[in-house]
This record gives structure tokens, sequence and C-alpha cells, in this order.
């Protein structure tokens, strides 16, 4: 049987440059790899990559993404202080993990879990 090893989602934002500047800036990740149209980007924390497109249609409905992580408060922290907008604060939740919430500027959703260990 095959083995699935790796997830990218890609996210639609309305302007790329900007999008890269906020998840660099308020999000920790690096720019990998950027189309030479300007519309397509992959960027990269740890073993995370996310694509980025743009979509100008104005149409597009924002997407959710799921990031499991190890020291969830520690990350939490450096959102708070980089200015990330953080929609719901650290939760334990029924089924034992932690997780909070984020949205990027174009209204995707990341959601951070740290597995109940």
């Amino acid at each position: 049987m095959a083995t699935l090893t790796r997830i990218a989602p890609e996210l639609p934002v309305s302007n790329l440059r900007e999008a890269l500047e906020h998840y660099q800036q308020k999000l920790g990740f690096r720019v990998v790899m950027q189309m030479p149209g300007g519309d397509y980007a992959i960027i990269e924390r740890g073993d995370i990559a996310i694509h980025l497109f743009e979509d100008n249609t104005g149409s597009h409905s924002p997407v959710g993404i799921h990031i499991f992580a190890t020291d969830l408060d520690t990350l939490y922290a450096e959102f708070q202080q980089s200015g990330a907008l953080l929609t719901q604060e650290i939760i334990r939740k029924p089924w034992g993990n932690r997780d909070f919430r984020l949205k990027d500027e174009f209204g995707n959703l990341i959601k951070f879990t740290e597995p109940l260990g």
C-alpha cells in the first residue's frame, strides 16, 4: 500500500505580496519558492508547507487547515507578540487535545493543535 508522507494545502489570497509579508512577519514562515508571474508561492516552517495562490476574483471561499504542533503555549505567545489575528485562545478539547485558532488577512483559518501526550 502507498504511504502518504506530507500535505501542502493551497490557500487563496487576494494579494500574494501582502500574504507573503504576513506569513513571514506574523507567523514565522519563510518563502521557499515564488513563481515568476508573482501569483503563486510556497512557504515553509518546520515540516509544514503552505502553497499560496493569488485569487482576485473576490469569490473564493476562505480555507481552514489544521496544523499539529508541540509546545503550543510558546507558539501562541509568539503569535500574540507578532500581532497575528488570534481568534481563539488555547482550549482543551473534550477528546484531550489543546488548540488555538487564528485567521490570516484573507480570512483563511489556521488551527494549531497539540495532541494529548
